[in-house]
C-alpha cells in the first residue's frame, strides 16, 4: 500500500517533485539551524572571537558531512533506480551497505579529529587568540561523529521511499532539541563554545535514534535489516562512485573555506575570518532552498528512469529548473538589498559590520547563477551520472575558486580577492554544468522518448 502510494510514475511530475521538495526544504533549512543557531548564540558573547573560532572549526564539520553524503547521496539514488524497477530487495542491500560504511567512517573521523585537532586548527587559519574557542567547539562536536554519520547519511533512504515528512522531522527534532539546549548551555551554564558543541552532538544523537527507529518499523518500504549490512565489494564500488560527486562537493567546500580562512588571517586577520564566517553563515541559509528543490527532484527523477519513462524526466528537469532559477534570483534581489541588516543577525560590532557589507555584496554579486550548477548536479546524481556529477562538484571549486582565492589577492586586491573568486565561479562553473546536463542528458532523453 505504502509502495503504491510513493509510485513516482504516477501523477504530474510537478506535483510528486513539489510534494518531496517543499518537506525536503524546510528539513534542509531546519538542518542548518545546527551550526547558524550555534553562531548566533557565540556571536553575542562579547568580541567576535568566538564566532571566528567556531568559523574555523566549519572546514572540519564540511569533512565531517563529505563523507555522510559519500554513502547517502550515493545510496539513496541507487535505491529510487532500483525501487523504480521493483527490485526491492537489492535496494535494501544497497541501504544495508552504506549504514555500514558509515559506521566505519564515523569511527576513523573521531579518533583522526582528536589526535590531530591542534594542528589542523592552525592549519586552517587559527590564531593564538581564536584557538582556545576552535578547540572547545571542535573536541566535543568531533565526539558526536557517528550520530552526524547516522542522521545526515541515512535520512536520504527515507525520503527516495517517499517519507519526505518524516525526513523533514528527523531534522527538525534536532534543530529544536539544539535550540532549546544552545542557550542553557553556553549562557546559563556558562559552558561558552564547549557548550554550544555539546548542544549539537545531543541534538543529533536524537536524529540518529529517530532515523533508526523509522528504518528498522513497520512504515517503511524498505527496512534495514541485519543481513543487509555485510559488505560486498562491487555494491560498495556502485555507492561510493555515485557518491562521490557529493563528497567532492562538501570537500572542496572544506578546501575553499580553509584556504578563504587562511588567506583573510594573512591579509585582513581575524577580523575577516568573522566576516567570512558570518557570509558562509548566510550563504547556507539562503542556498538551502534550491537544494532542497533539486535534492527533492532526485527520487522523482530516479525512480521515473529506471521505470523508463523519459518523457516524464525531462518534465521534471524542466520544472525543477523553473522553480530553481525563480527562487535563487529572489533570494539574490534579497541579500543585496539587505547586507546590514542580514549581518546584524549574528554579530553587531561596529567594525564587523563595516568591513562585512561590501565583502557581502561582492561575494554574493551572482548569487542567482548557483542554481544552475545545483540544477545540473541534481540531475546527474538522480540518474547515476557519477563521472558528470563528480567532475562538476570539482570544477567550480576545486578548479576555479581555490585558485583564484589565492591568484587574485596575489595580484594587489586583497581581502577583496577572496570574496571575488565565488561569483565568478557561480557564473563559469554554473553555466558549464547546466548546459552539459542539457547536451548530454536531456536533449538525449527526448530522443528516447521519441524511439
Amino acid at each position: 500500500m505504502q509502495a503504491a502510494q510513493n509510485d513516482f510514475s504516477r501523477g504530474s511530475m510537478a506535483r510528486n517533485i513539489v510534494r518531496m521538495a517543499v518537506p525536503m526544504t524546510a528539513a534542509q533549512l531546519i538542518n542548518i539551524l545546527y551550526n547558524v543557531v550555534d553562531r548566533m548564540y557565540l556571536g553575542r558573547l562579547p568580541g567576535h572571537l568566538a564566532l571566528t573560532g567556531l568559523g574555523l572549526c566549519l572546514p572540519i564539520i564540511s569533512i565531517l558531512m563529505a563523507f555522510a553524503n559519500l554513502c547517502g547521496m550515493g545510496g539513496a539514488p541507487l535505491c529510487s533506480i532500483h525501487r523504480g524497477r521493483g527490485e526491492n530487495q537489492e535496494a535494501e542491500r544497497i541501504m544495508g551497505n552504506s549504514f555500514t560504511l558509515l559506521l566505519l567512517f564515523g569511527a576513523g573521523l573521531t579518533a583522526a579529529c582528536l589526535i590531530f585537532r591542534r594542528p589542523i586548527l592552525y592549519l586552517f587559519g587559527a590564531s593564538d587568540a581564536t584557538y582556545p574557542y576552535a578547540e572547545a567547539y571542535l573536541t566535543v562536536y568531533v565526539l558526536g561523529t557517528v550520530f552526524v554519520m547516522i542522521g545526515l547519511g541515512m535520512n536520504p533512504f527515507i525520503n527516495a521511499q517517499g517519507f519526505s515528512r518524516t525526513g523533514m522531522l528527523t531534522v527538525a527534532l534536532g534543530a529544536v532539541v539544539n535550540i532549546v539546549l544552545d542557550p542553557i548551555f553556553i549562557f546559563a551554564l556558562d559552558m561558552g563554545a564547549r557548550g554550544a558543541a555539546l548542544a549539537t552532538v545531543i541534538s543529533q544523537g536524537c536524529s540518529a535514534v529517530w532515523v533508526l527507529k523509522f528504518l528498522t518499523g513497520e512504515r517503511a518500504i524498505l527496512r534495514l535489516r541485519l543481513s543487509a549490512l555485510r559488505l560486498r565489494a562491487g555494491r560498495v564500488r556502485r555507492i561510493l562512485s555515485l557518491g562521490v560527486s557529493g563528497f567532492a562537493m562538501s570537500m572542496t567546500n572544506s578546501l575553499v573555506q580553509v584556504l578563504c580562512n587562511a588567506t583573510l588571517q594573512v591579509t585582513g586577520g581575524d577580523l575577516y575570518v568573522g566576516v567570512m564566517t558570518v557570509v558562509n553563515s548566510i550563504r547556507e541559509v539562503i542556498s538551502m532552498p534550491i537544494q532542497g528543490i533539486t535534492n527533492g527532484c532526485q527520487p522523482v527523477l530516479g525512480y521515473n528512469y529506471g521505470a523508463g519513462e523519459y518523457g516524464r524526466v525531462r518534465k521534471g528537469i524542466r520544472f525543477t529548473a523553473l522553480l530553481g532559477v525563480g527562487y535563487s534570483l529572489a533570494a539574490w534581489a534579497l541579500v543585496m538589498l539587505l547586507p546590514g541588516p542580514l549581518i546584524r543577525i549574528f554579530n553587531s560590532e561596529a567594525d564587523l559590520i563595516a568591513a562585512g557589507i561590501p565583502a557581502f555584496r561582492i561575494y554574493f554579486a551572482t548569487f542567482f547563477c548557483m542554481s544552475f550548477q545545483f540544477i545540473g548536479q541534481s540531475v546527474f546524481v538522480g540518474l547515476g551520472r557519477s563521472k558528470q556529477a563528480v567532475f562538476f562538484s570539482l570544477l567550480r571549486k576545486a578548479f576555479i575558486v581555490a585558485p583564484l582565492t589565492l591568484l587574485l589577492p596575489a595580484l594587489g586586491m586583497g581581502v577583496d580577492g577572496v570574496f571575488l573568486a565565488e561569483p565568478i565561479s557561480n557564473v563559469l562553473g554554473g553555466l558549464a554544468c547546466v548546459l552539459t546536463m542539457y547536451v548530454t542528458v536531456y536533449r538525449p532523453l527526448g530522443k528516447q522518448e521519441q524511439g
